[in-house]
């Protein structure tokens, strides 16, 4: 059975390969100007005061977790607590662990696929709880209105992973600005793509001086000369190999930067044909009673389209696959499912916070399929047929 609806497909046309041959031509092909050109776009677009790429989704989330640690003030330390949703990806939780932090797991809800909102403020009051991490998944926002009081209540910071809900917005603000940080991601199958690539916005001027140097091993190189964490001198030959923080090689391409400013012109294309795709999806897949649909918070950029089982459907999750196979759609798990389910838990430090009977019911009963940047006619008109077979 050959895939005809894959989850995935390019945005790209002549423009991302003339960018491309651009920077051929120039033969400056590692982090430059073109980087520097693109975080400028990526913050006015998203109006952030400061934005930092890198060479994925994930190490953006590793960078934000990473300058909390080193902040002058409220930093993170080891052994303190982050509430992080059951059903995510997996670098939403390994750079928390990977920086000594605990994983504290809680529920999500069935519906909209974020953050179980009762369930988050129980988690919120533990004493050694200090962050909470938000995913916006598969583009759709947390209710951030409620979120953030919960986080004030209880004197906690929050901080996005939106790397699935780029475009998104929830009243008026778009995903990824409701948190001190928030991340994204430039993969093949996300909104934009710049081949591999993520971002990082933030309004707060140390945690931008902090990534841009562990961004870049920990040195001063890329730091300005008046900077929130070292004095800088003016000697060039000193400042080359000048460390002050215990950083990576996050570093983009020039080619990544140069498709990403490309990319970002088509946003908000991208982003309404997706929610028009959205809104036939939805007229369709509400005649059947027997699934559930993502429940749309805000005004998600709907990064893929999710189908949970109800108790009433007569089919498996395998029978259900099988039949959607048969007609050409590729489909996933929802995310990494319960995470808790995972092998790697073993490596990892975290406790569970009251019952993930959500988060199970993601696990064994739901998938994804794809949208796209461009009108999904035939997919929508097949659907009907895929779901009367599914009954």
């Amino acid at each position: 059975m050959s895939i005809k609806y894959p989850l995935a497909s390019s945005s790209w046309n002549h423009l991302e390969y003339k960018a491309l041959q651009e920077v051929i031509r120039n033969g400056y092909f590692s982090m430059g100007p073109k980087v520097e050109e693109c975080e400028k776009c990526f913050a006015e677009y998203f109006g952030s005061k400061y934005s930092i790429m890198v060479n994925s989704g994930s190490s953006a989330n590793l960078l934000m977790i990473g300058a909390l640690m080193y902040r002058s003030y409220n930093k993170l330390n080891k052994g303190d607590e982050v509430i992080v949703p059951a059903v995510s990806w997996s670098t939403t939780y390994f750079p928390v662990n990977l920086y000594g932090l605990k994983l504290v797991f809680v529920d999500i809800d069935r519906e909209t696929l974020n953050y179980d909102l009762k369930a988050l403020e129980k988690a919120a009051k533990g004493n050694k709880v200090k962050l909470i991490m938000c995913v916006n998944l598969l583009g759709n926002p947390n209710e951030f209105k409620e979120v953030n009081h919960i986080a004030a209540k209880y004197n906690l910071e929050v901080i996005e992973d939106n790397c699935e809900a780029m475009g998104a917005d929830y009243n008026n603000k778009m995903a990824g600005t409701w948190g001190i940080m928030g991340s994204f991601s430039s993969f093949f199958s996300h909104h934009i793509s710049t081949m591999e690539g993520g971002f990082v916005v933030t309004d707060e001027e140390e945690l931008y001086h902090i990534m841009l140097s562990l961004r870049a091993h920990g040195w001063t190189r890329n730091l300005p000369k008046d900077n929130l964490i070292c004095n800088k001198s003016s000697d060039a030959f000193t400042e080359s190999f000048r460390f002050v923080l215990p950083g990576f090689n996050l570093r983009p391409l020039e080619m990544s930067g140069a498709l990403g400013i490309e990319q970002l012109k088509k946003l908000s294309n991208i982003v309404k044909c997706r929610r028009d795709n959205a809104f036939r999806f939805k007229e369709v897949t509400s005649k059947y009673d027997f699934i559930t649909i993502q429940k749309e918070v805000g005004k998600s950029s709907w990064f893929g389209f999710s189908i949970t089982l109800n108790d009433n459907c007569s089919q498996s999750r395998e029978q259900i696959l099988k039949t959607f196979r048969y007609y050409g759609f590729e489909a996933r798990p929802v995310v990494a499912g319960n995470f808790v389910n995972q092998e790697v838990m073993k490596h990892l430090d975290f406790r569970i916070d009251g019952e993930l009977s959500n988060a199970n019911v993601i696990d064994t009963n739901s998938f994804f399929i794809g949208n796209h940047h461009f009108p999904m006619t035939d997919a929508i008109n097949e659907l009907p047929k895929v779901l009367e077979n599914c009954k």
